[in-house]
């Protein structure tokens, strides 16, 4: 093994890190596009992620400043470079704040991007995409591509034709791994997952009125084959963030309990 690809090999295992084939990211990044919708401190709901399961959160360049680096003994950071908002002209626009070498000046296990493909500006977030990509190579960092079919000619952004080709293009610019919608059954997720020979992680999927029906969505998900999911509002948002991600993180990485963690 390489130099380089031992450093890759470092990040990636600690981006799984609870082994196996199963990942649990929980992105709180959503201030930037949303505005304040993170209930409480972000560091009191940080520390109420670590050691439930969850294998990394994802944050912006600032939002670290504001998380003790103890609970990272338990977690990996994933440090997003892709930001916009909900109030633009065009909200589907994505542009980069920052990049790889910063983030991994302020510890970053992996690097993540958003683009949506379909939109006015999908060829800028292309570009953007391919370019963080050679940098996350030349760095030995993975990256995890955000990939939703969303814009003005996109009718159905769960149609598995559309996902599917959201996720082999990520694949095919340098992606590690791939963020995608579920694609609306297992049967139609398999077909995805087929497709692409880099591990899928689904988003946090439809609204959901209980810890129950989240629960029942992430083991549909995981029937068609998917490595794990990246949930947010479904997690942050929850009565209890922390019972929930353990729940969630017990059917990912196929264990009735987390190691260390109580049932």
């Amino acid at each position: 093994m390489t130099a380089n690809h031992f450093a890759r090999d470092v990040r990636t295992r600690r981006l799984y890190r609870y082994g196996g084939d199963g990942l649990v990211v929980v992105p709180l990044d959503h201030t930037i596009s949303d505005g304040p919708v993170i209930p409480g401190r972000i560091d009191a709901l940080v520390g109420k992620l670590a050691g439930n399961g969850v294998d990394a959160i994802v944050l912006h360049k600032g939002g670290v400043r504001h998380v003790q680096p103890r609970w990272f003994t338990e977690l990996s950071l994933v440090i997003h470079l892709s930001a916009s908002t909900v109030h633009a002209p065009d909200p589907d626009a994505k542009y980069l704040v920052s990049g790889v070498a910063e983030a991994l000046r302020l510890g970053a296990d992996a690097i993540s991007v958003h683009v949506n493909i379909g939109s006015a500006g999908e060829r800028e977030q292309i570009a953007d995409l391919g370019a963080v990509a050679d940098a996350c190579d030349r760095w030995n960092v993975p990256l995890l591509a955000m990939m939703y079919p969303r814009g003005p000619r996109i009718a159905n952004p769960r149609d598995p034709e559309l996902v599917a080709h959201a996720a082999t293009l990520a694949m095919d610019l340098g992606a590690d791994v791939v963020k995608v919608p579920f694609a609306g059954t297992a049967a139609e997720m398999a077909d995805v997952v087929r497709a692409c020979p880099v591990p899928l992680i689904v988003a946090g999927g439809p609204a959901a009125a209980t810890d129950d029906e989240v629960l029942a969505y992430v083991a549909e998900a995981l029937r068609g084959g998917v490595a794990g999911v990246a949930m947010g509002r479904k997690i942050f948002q929850a009565d209890d963030p922390g019972r929930l991600a353990r729940r969630v993180a017990q059917l990912v990485h196929k264990q009735p309990t987390i190691e260390g963690v109580a049932a």
